[in-house]
């Protein structure tokens, strides 16, 4: 016959096991953690766990959130593709948005990315016009014609140009915001905070491969 304290240590050993499982495995609503697209959009690489962080150099929320984003970033696996499109949500910060695309093209984006950041928020550097952006650049020991050749090139600038139409397409309202395999939608302020922004985007990136990348 099992004592009542023996039964009493059983019920809670169970509670707080129960209570573990639960933490490790969150249940996230779809309405409230993230939101479905109501117009999906296709996905380049088949297959693959696609994630789109949108952003804006200017935002002190993109900057507040770069650490914890580029530590996830750092431990996903080979079928998850990321990659960063800049929002231009007024004509006059296109500029921030060919500075993204020149540093890409130039091969400076991830040593360079969190530094721009680092210059605006930091340092009150505004960027906005070519004379400001090209001395930076200069300062960042980027050779200052080359940098201006690529910035004013036909490819950044229809790259940047392209970025505005697919924030548009995604209907961003405010940055940042990860849109996961087309169609899913996260960020800190829909989650609530950093850290369940980051859950969230793990749980969907499970969701993603139990549905088979659709």
């Amino acid at each position: 016959m099992i004592s009542f304290s023996k039964r009493l240590f059983t019920a809670l050993t169970f509670l707080c096991l129960s209570g573990v499982a639960l933490a490790q495995n969150p249940k996230f609503e779809e309405g409230f953690d993230y939101r479905v697209l109501p117009i999906p959009q296709p996905v380049e690489i088949k297959g693959k766990v696609e994630v789109i962080e949108f952003f804006w150099y200017g935002c002190p929320h993109c900057y507040d959130f770069e650490p914890e984003l580029s530590s996830w970033v750092k431990r996903q696996p080979k079928d998850v593709v990321f990659k960063r499109v800049p929002v231009a949500f007024r004509d006059d910060f296109i500029p921030h948005s060919q500075l993204f695309y020149t540093l890409e093209s130039l091969g400076k984006g991830d040593a360079l990315n969190e530094k721009v950041m680092y210059a605006m928020h930091k340092e009150n550097k505004r960027l906005l016009t070519e004379p400001e952006i090209a001395d930076w650049a200069a300062s960042q020991g980027i050779d200052r014609n080359t940098f201006l050749a690529t910035y004013r090139s036909f490819a950044v600038t229809s790259k940047a140009r392209a970025a505005k139409q697919l924030a548009e397409a995604y209907r961003i309202d405010g940055v940042p915001t990860i849109v996961m395999q087309g169609k899913y939608v996260t960020s800190p302020s829909i989650a609530g905070t950093k850290a369940k922004a980051i859950a969230v985007m793990d749980y969907l990136e499970e969701k993603i491969r139990k549905d088979k990348y659709k």
